[in-house]
């Protein structure tokens, strides 16, 4: 998909990398039957911001 001069720029490795981890943790979770698909949006919060964390850390 072409990028228009309104999207947003490209992601960082480091950023889309933070993404799919997060991604994977939160589908896992829904998976296994610990989080349902409703509270996905603020689970994915949590989960994003501490693989973050993670990363910086490094």
């Amino acid at each position: 998909m072409a990028r228009t001069k309104d999207s947003s720029p490209a992601l960082t490795p480091k950023e889309e990398l933070a993404l799919k981890v997060a991604k994977e943790i939160v589908v896992k979770f829904i998976e296994v039957g610990r989080l349902s698909p409703a509270s996905f949006p603020d689970t994915f919060k949590m989960v994003i911001d501490t693989v973050r964390q993670s990363l910086e850390e490094q």
